[in-house]
C-alpha cells in the first residue's frame, strides 16, 4: 500500500500528500488501478488527523488523480483521468453518421477534468471580477509569464515583453499579417499550405506566391529565387508536421531559410502549433533568424481544441504593431480564457495533456499504418494527420467522393494547394477527431478497401 514521502515538503499537509501522489503517479511509482489505503488508515500511518487525509483525498479526486468506488475503495486513475478500461462520458459520442477523418483536432476529452477543476478555482477566487472586465496590456504580465513557460516547452526562449497572447494560432497568424503587411504586399506560402491563410491574404488585399516543395519540405533555392525576383514581404510556413504533408523540415533547411530571410529582409511567420506532438523536433527557425521571425504556437492543437489561446513570440520592434492589430480585431484576448490557459501551464497540467495527446497520436499512427499500409503513407510517424498519395489513375476528388458515399469524410490535396492546377492527387486523413478507435478503424478499413479498387470500379466517377 502506498505511503507518501513528505520529507522536505512545505505548505499545508493535505497538499503535501496530493503533490507527493501526483509526482508518484507521473513517475510511474503509483500505477493506474492501484488501490489506496483508506484515509483513516493513511492518517494513522502518517501520524496526522483523519480530517487532513480526507481533505487530501478530496483534493486528489478534484484533480482527477484518484476515484472512490462505494464498497471497493479508492483507486488511482490513469494519466487521462480514467480508471483502466473506463471511458469518460464526455468522450462517448453516438456511433452514427459518417466517420469524420477530415478535421485536424486533438481529442477533446482529455482536458475536461482539469479544466473543470480550474473553472471551479477561478469561480471562487478574488481574481474573477478583474477577469470579467476590460484589461490593458499592463494586466497581461502574469499571462505573458505563462506564455514564456509554454514557449520554452516548444523550444523557444524569449523575454515576456516579446510575447503577445492571442486567440489561438489562426488569430495569431491573422494578427501578424494585419500588423506587418500592407495591401499589395507579397506573401509567400508553401506550395501546399494551411488554406485559411490564403483566405486571409485575399481579404487583406495581399498578393500570394508559393515556394516549391519536395519530399523533404520547402526547397530553399525556390525561396531564394522568389526573394531575388519577386520582393516578398513575408513567408508563412509550418516547419513541423507540415499541414497537410506531415513533413518536418530538417535543421539544415531551417538554417538555410532563416539565412535567406535575413539576407533579403523577409519576415518569417513560423506556425508551430503541432510542435509538441513531434518527437525530437529540430529547433525553430526563430533560433536562426530571431530578428526576422514571428513564432506562433497555441494550446488548441495539443491540449483542447476549444481552448482558443495561443502566443506569438516576436522581435520587440514588431510587438507594438501586433498589439495594435489585436486591439483592432478583438480589442483584447479574453482574460478569463487566458487565465484558464495560464493556470494549466503554470501547474504543469498543459504539458501533461500535450504528452497524452502525443502518445495517443503515436498509437493512432500505428493503427493507420497497420490498416492502410506503409506503401501508401508518405511519411508515417507523429501527429494527428497523415498524407496519402493515391495510386496511379485515381483522382483525389473521385476518391474522396467514393469514400464519402461509403461513409468516410476526408480531404483532397487540392484544398491545400496554393495553385490548384499544381495540386497532387493526394488526400489528407485526420486520425484524432473520432473519439472511438473502433470508429477510426472502421473508417480506415473503408479507405484501405477503396485503395484496392480500380478507379473505374467506384460508384462516384465524375
Amino acid at each position: 500500500m502506498w505511503k507518501p514521502d513528505l520529507t522536505g515538503r512545505e505548505g499545508p499537509k493535505y497538499l503535501q500528500i496530493v503533490e507527493a501522489m501526483a509526482e508518484d503517479i507521473a513517475g510511474g511509482r503509483l500505477p493506474a488501478g492501484t488501490r489506496l489505503l483508506p484515509h483513516r488508515e493513511l492518517a494513522y500511518q502518517l501520524d496526522m488527523s483523519p480530517n487532513t487525509t480526507s481533505r487530501a483525498y478530496a483534493e486528489a479526486v478534484k484533480r482527477a488523480l484518484i476515484k472512490g468506488e462505494v464498497g471497493r475503495g479508492t483507486f488511482v486513475r490513469s494519466t487521462d483521468g480514467n480508471l483502466p478500461n473506463e471511458e469518460p462520458q464526455s468522450m462517448v459520442r453516438p456511433e452514427r453518421g459518417p466517420v469524420d477523418l477530415s478535421r485536424n483536432l486533438p481529442l477533446s476529452g482529455f482536458a475536461e477534468h482539469d479544466i473543470r477543476r480550474i473553472l471551479g478555482d477561478i469561480a471562487t477566487s478574488t481574481e474573477l471580477p478583474a477577469l470579467l472586465d476590460y484589461q490593458t496590456d499592463a494586466h497581461l504580465e502574469k499571462h505573458r509569464n505563462a506564455g514564456k513557460i509554454w514557449l520554452a516547452e516548444n523550444g523557444m526562449d524569449c523575454e515576456p515583453d516579446c510575447i503577445v497572447p492571442v486567440i489561438g494560432g489562426q488569430h495569431g497568424i491573422l494578427s501578424a499579417l494585419m500588423a506587418l503587411l500592407q495591401p499589395g504586399d507579397l506573401l509567400l506560402t508553401e506550395a501546399l499550405t494551411y488554406s485559411p491563410v490564403l483566405g486571409m491574404a485575399a481579404r487583406l488585399g495581399l498578393k500570394t506566391a508559393s515556394v516549391a516543395m519536395d519530399a523533404n519540405g520547402i526547397i530553399p533555392d525556390s525561396f531564394e529565387e522568389l526573394c531575388r525576383t519577386a520582393n516578398p514581404r513575408a513567408f508563412y510556413l509550418t516547419p513541423t508536421l507540415q499541414a497537410p504533408t506531415t513533413v518536418t523540415l530538417s535543421t539544415s533547411r531551417r538554417a538555410e531559410i532563416g539565412e535567406i530571410a535575413r539576407r533579403h529582409d523577409v519576415i518569417v511567420i513560423e506556425d508551430d502549433v503541432f510542435g509538441l506532438l513531434k518527437r525530437d523536433k529540430p529547433k525553430p527557425i526563430a533560433h536562426t533568424a530571431p530578428d526576422q521571425t514571428i513564432y506562433v504556437t497555441s494550446l488548441s492543437k495539443t491540449v483542447a481544441p476549444g481552448l482558443r489561446v495561443g502566443f506569438l513570440a516576436a522581435p520587440k520592434r514588431f510587438v507594438p504593431a501586433l498589439h495594435q492589430a489585436i486591439n483592432l480585431s478583438v480589442w483584447m484576448t479574453p482574460p478569463a480564457t487566458l487565465e484558464i490557459a495560464c493556470r494549466l501551464i503554470m501547474d504543469g497540467t498543459a504539458l501533461k495533456l500535450a504528452q497524452m495527446q502525443r502518445q495517443t497520436a503515436l498509437r493512432r499512427q500505428q493503427i493507420a499504418c497497420d490498416i492502410v499500409g506503409k506503401a501508401f503513407l508518405e511519411t508515417p510517424g507523429d501527429g494527428f494527420h497523415i498524407w496519402l498519395r493515391l495510386p496511379e489513375g485515381w483522382r483525389a476528388d473521385v476518391f474522396c467522393a467514393e469514400c464519402a458515399r461509403l461513409g468516410v469524410l476526408i480531404n483532397e490535396g487540392r484544398s491545400f494547394a496554393a495553385e490548384a492546377q499544381a495540386a497532387p492527387e493526394s488526400i489528407r486523413i485526420c486520425i484524432s477527431h473520432e473519439l472511438s478507435e473502433d470508429r477510426l478503424r472502421q473508417g480506415l478499413e473503408i479507405i484501405a478497401n477503396v485503395l484496392q479498387m480500380l478507379p473505374c470500379q467506384c460508384s462516384a466517377m465524375i
